[in-house]
């Protein structure tokens, strides 16, 4: 029985130690939010079908309670998106200075609602496009926390 409590006591602490250094755990940062969620799509290899933006704004929640007008998906690697905050500063819609525009074009998708769409339908033409984007960042590391244009 001393046994099983040794080897017990060190898991419990571990188990302890990330719960206290991890009271977020779970919760999604405005930042993972932009990134991971609502406008990157690294991996994808289907952005070509005509399909892409329903599955996509679907599959990712943007259509619960009503068809969302317009998104766009970025298809450049975390790294990529993060490196913009370091990249040419631009003047913000809101009048904020905390907006940068990506030196080079990346690959995107514009997903934009069809005159036709009804919620709980919501349908959208797809178009797949090279160009700038402009991201407004902040927070220590300075990381991307809303999109917002492709130009």
């Amino acid at each position: 029985m001393a046994l099983k409590s040794l080897v017990a006591l060190p898991l419990l602490v571990l188990v302890l130690l990330l719960v206290w250094a991890q009271p977020s755990l779970g919760k999604e940062s405005a930042a993972a939010k932009l990134v991971w969620r609502q406008y990157t799509d690294s991996g994808s290899s289907s952005s070509s079908s005509s399909n892409y933006c329903n599955l996509m704004m679907f599959c990712r929640k943007m259509t619960q309670g009503k068809c969302r007008p317009v998104d766009t998906f970025v298809h450049e690697s975390l790294a990529n998106i993060n490196a913009v905050c370091s990249q040419k500063k631009v003047a913000c819609k809101n009048g904020q200075s905390s907006s940068y525009q990506s030196n080079s074009a990346m690959h995107v998708t514009e997903c934009r609602e069809t005159g036709s769409s009804k919620y709980p339908n919501c349908a959208y033409k797809t178009t797949r496009a090279e160009k700038r984007i402009i991201v407004a960042c902040q927070g220590k590391p300075y990381m991307p926390v809303h999109f917002g244009a492709s130009v």
